[in-house]
């Protein structure tokens, strides 16, 4: 680290290490975006099983209401890119908020099913682009050595929304289903007001600014989320020698010929962070985590579980444990690196599913319910949505976020997190179909082999970027330096 060293004053690796406190402040008011989604999963594992009580809508329209945010999220993903390049990262936090307030007040209101759905499809919108803006916007502003910390911050704020749906739906359990549905989803607009009031508070990107050739501006920026404003300057100079290789002039450039690149002629760093950044987005929905928190009522229905508040109160531990196992690894993410906590979480997810899906079949064969078949099913769902919040989890994010170059961050987190938001909006819209042919038991075990599959993915295609600048990312993925990475292990040095 001593080639670092200008002059005897700060070194590069120090200057990246602190974290300012309004950085973590802009970090937290970006990431509360994310629990808009959090809320969703969680509350709506509860309010599904109402309005079909309510409404006597089928098990198929139950999956159609439930994965149509998640499939209409792909049209807030796919804009995203072009319109945080075009209006700025902080304008589009404030459109994802005010997309979900509207669809969040829809569905509350609504009177049928069908307009359920309708504000169902507008709340996607507004969770499509809070997935890809929270994150991005976070990196942006984060010093190097804390960016895994700050990125993995909407992961939690996810976590915690999770927690927060399962705790309005055992507290609103005992009102009748007509009204306590409404409530469950009608809540889900007041975070969406916070946050757009908060962002009053956030600066714009420096990164953005400096795209748009007002460098004056970012530099401001830098020096309010630098320690120092020498500091500030370092990273100033990196961001303005990244922002001048555009091929298009700094003032009129909005994002355009990005697709073109990314998806048409890629270079080879280019094409292996899209080959990474679209891998670990398909698969953090195919392990089916999200199918597990929508509908656990249903696996644990089938387990034998038959009282609402037994079956909201069973949810409300597996939030707590995720939420704790999401704190830890977003807390120790910077110290031990990407790459090992990914594959230890993907490692575990296989393990749990694994017993998830052994007791599930015990159950389904048994008459009479053994209480350790149970017990077994609710430990291993707790584990599985554990290990996923240590690794899959809040690193999707960070790595979305962080790997691609200045001009292609948006758009290529764009297209990443689109994959992401399709393979949820399938999985789950079918888990129940697919669980009825092949039973739950069947299910989980198909889900543990998924889980194989993208321990090998990940083992072979993700370099690790702990402690690497933003600036520094394409360097990390030519071909000699990946392959380095993997020879040495998983910690890398700062280049």
């Amino acid at each position: 680290m001593d080639s670092n060293n200008v002059n005897g004053k700060l070194t590069k690796a120090d200057a990246l290490t602190r974290l300012n406190r309004f950085t973590l402040l802009c970090a937290l008011l970006a990431s509360t975006n994310s629990i808009l989604l959090g809320y969703d999963i969680g509350v709506m594992s509860g309010a599904a099983l109402l309005i079909r009580e309510n409404l006597k809508i089928s098990r198929v329209q139950e999956e159609v209401l439930v994965g149509s945010l998640n499939v209409f999220s792909l049209i807030g993903s796919l804009a995203s890119g072009k319109t945080s390049d075009w209006i700025g990262r902080r304008y589009t936090i404030v459109l994802a908020a005010a997309t979900f307030l509207a669809g969040a007040l829809f569905m509350s209101l609504a009177p049928s099913f069908p307009l359920i759905l309708v504000g169902r499809i507008v709340a996607g919108i507004g969770v499509g682009y809070a997935l890809m803006i929270a994150p991005l916007y976070t990196a942006e502003l984060s010093p190097a050595m804390t960016r895994g910390f700050l990125t993995s911050l909407p992961e939690v704020f996810i976590t915690l929304g999770i927690l927060l749906g399962y705790v309005i739906n055992y507290a609103l359990s005992g009102l009748p289903p007509h009204l306590g549905w409404r409530l469950m989803l009608g809540l889900s607009a007041i975070p969406a007001v916070g946050i757009a009031l908060g962002v009053i508070a956030m600066p714009e990107s420096p990164r953005w600014l400096a795209m748009k050739g007002r460098v004056p501006d970012a530099k401001r920026v830098l020096l309010s989320i630098s320690s120092n404003p020498e500091e500030a300057e370092l990273r100033l100079q990196d961001i303005i020698t990244n922002a001048a290789s555009s091929a298009h002039g700094p003032n009129d450039w909005h994002g355009q010929g990005v697709w073109k690149e990314l998806l048409l002629r890629p270079s080879r760093p280019i094409k292996r962070m899209l080959v990474s950044a679209i891998g670990i987005n398909f698969f953090m929905q195919a392990s089916g985590n999200d199918a597990v928190i929508y509908y656990s009522p249903e696996v644990f229905r089938a387990a034998g579980i038959h009282s609402k508040k037994e079956l909201f109160g069973v949810n409300v531990i597996m939030g707590l444990a995720k939420s704790s196992f999401v704190l830890l690894s977003a807390l120790y993410l910077d110290k031990f690196g990407r790459r090992p906590l990914l594959l230890l979480g993907s490692i575990g997810s296989v393990v749990s599913l694994s017993a998830l899906g052994l007791g599930s079949k015990i159950l389904e064969a048994s008459t009479r319910k053994p209480v350790w078949a149970v017990v077994l099913c609710i430990v291993a769902v707790c584990a599985d949505v554990s290990f996923f919040s240590i690794g899959l989890g809040p690193i999707t994010w960070v790595y979305s976020s962080e790997i691609f170059p200045m001009r292609f961050r948006a758009q290529g987190s764009s297209i990443a997190i689109s994959v992401n938001r399709l393979v949820s909006g399938v999985v789950s819209m079918t888990f129940l179909t697919i669980s009825k042919k092949i039973t739950f038991g069947g299910m989980f075990f198909v889900l543990a082999g998924i889980m194989v599959v993208a321990t090998i993915f990940f083992y072979v295609f993700m370099p690790e970027t702990k402690g690497k600048t933003l600036e520094e990312m394409e360097t990390l993925f030519d071909d000699d330096n990946n392959k380095q990475s993997h020879d040495g292990g998983t910690e890398m040095r700062v280049v």
